[in-house]
């Protein structure tokens, strides 16, 4: 049963030298709270400030370890004072509806370059929890049996982004495991690429690892470089595979379907439509962010959230500088925050409110959605 956990939105800072997103959550009192952002989540004593980040399992991973392990999850690096901790919960991506073997998750915890394994005190949907843990380097491994290499059943993603500079309609299809940490380096990718998300349900059922899924349409479309995606885990760092799906003449509703070519059993199914699609490049969309951001700044003001990340892309688009950032973050309600940052964006021009407004459509996608 996934549990409801009171949300924390952490500060989020940029370490550009190492590029490294930091994360810091302040927890206001003893109590279970969970990351709003990453998933990772918190028991503890009394009020205290955790810091933490993404870290890359590729890195620590020697090809023996991957012969006998499988990463089931992201890796963490985690500081935080001794003592106050009960313990953590650390995201990971089996789906355990599917009656497998838990005795084969464990928690691989680094220091000085050396792993350790650590039984979880249990497990549960979407987390492995590690009671009076110790810190540095932590995350959750499934032991490789070589007769389960296939039938371990993962809680899995599909990512939809159309290249909004390519020529008529172009999109970038991604599968991957539930692992936010790899989403989010997606994202920033894409968002490198002048790409918007387009938000699609995940897969029906369950998907494995080392299988091959079969992506086609119910109309003429090209598929690059192949139709097929194999399910495999690859580090936030690494480039992650994706099939590129060309639309010569968008019509009015597009099918997507995937299958599983073991059994060709279809595990996901999407329709895409007009509505979805931004106009191609060669039209006009100079005014859409503006125009956007004018006609509904009321809303915005009131409904915009996830403001760490936002600015987070902004610095990296340049966009914005510290002292900008600064001046945002320094109003006293999350209201006035909005709506210092919508009359920035606005006072920097038309390609900053555009800039704002593919952050906002690709971070919450549903606000946009429902406000369009």
């Amino acid at each position: 049963v996934l549990q409801d956990l009171p949300e924390v939105t952490p500060e989020i800072t940029q370490d550009f030298l190492k590029d490294h997103t930091v994360y810091r959550a302040h927890l206001p009192g003893a109590g279970v709270f969970q990351c709003s952002i990453t998933g990772l989540s918190f028991e503890v004593k009394s009020a205290v400030t955790i810091t933490y980040r993404y870290a890359t399992w590729a890195r620590l991973l020697s090809e023996a370890d991957l012969e006998m392990w499988v990463p089931a999850g992201p890796l963490f690096h985690i500081e935080v004072q001794p003592g106050v901790m009960q313990a953590v919960r650390l995201p990971h991506f089996i789906c355990l509806a599917e009656d497998v073997n838990t005795s084969l998750c464990s928690i691989a915890h680094f220091k000085s370059g050396k792993m350790t394994l650590e039984r979880p005190t249990r497990l549960i949907a979407f987390s492995a929890v590690l009671e009076n843990p110790s810190f540095s380097l932590l995350g959750v491994l499934w032991r490789r049996l070589r007769s389960t290499l296939n039938s371990l059943p993962m809680h899995s993603l599909v990512l939809i982004f159309q290249q909004l500079s390519a020529a008529n309609t172009t999109l970038h299809l991604y599968l991957i495991p539930d692992d936010n940490s790899v989403k989010q380096a997606i994202e920033k990718q894409e968002m490198n690429w002048n790409s918007k998300f387009i938000p699609k349900p995940p897969p029906f059922n369950p998907l494995f690892f080392g299988c091959i899924y079969r992506v086609t349409s119910t109309n003429s479309v090209v598929i690059m470089p192949e139709a097929h995606l194999p399910f495999c885990y690859k580090s936030p760092k690494e480039q992650q595979l994706f099939v590129e799906i060309y639309i010569r003449n968008m019509a009015e509703e597009i099918g997507l379907i995937m299958t599983d070519t073991r059994n060709d059993t279809v595990v996901w199914r999407a329709s895409l439509r007009s509505g979805d699609i931004n106009l191609p490049a060669c039209v006009s969309k100079t005014l859409s962010g503006a125009a956007f951001m004018k006609k509904h700044k009321t809303e915005l003001c009131s409904r915009m959230r996830q403001l760490s990340t936002i600015l987070l892309h902004l610095r990296d688009a340049n966009v914005i500088n510290s002292d900008e950032e600064e001046e945002v973050r320094g109003q006293d309600t999350s209201h006035r925050r909005n709506q210092v940052l919508l009359e920035l964006a606005k006072k920097k021009g038309l390609e900053a409110q555009e800039q704002l407004y593919q952050i906002l459509r690709m971070k919450d996608p549903y606000l946009i959605a429902d406000l369009e």
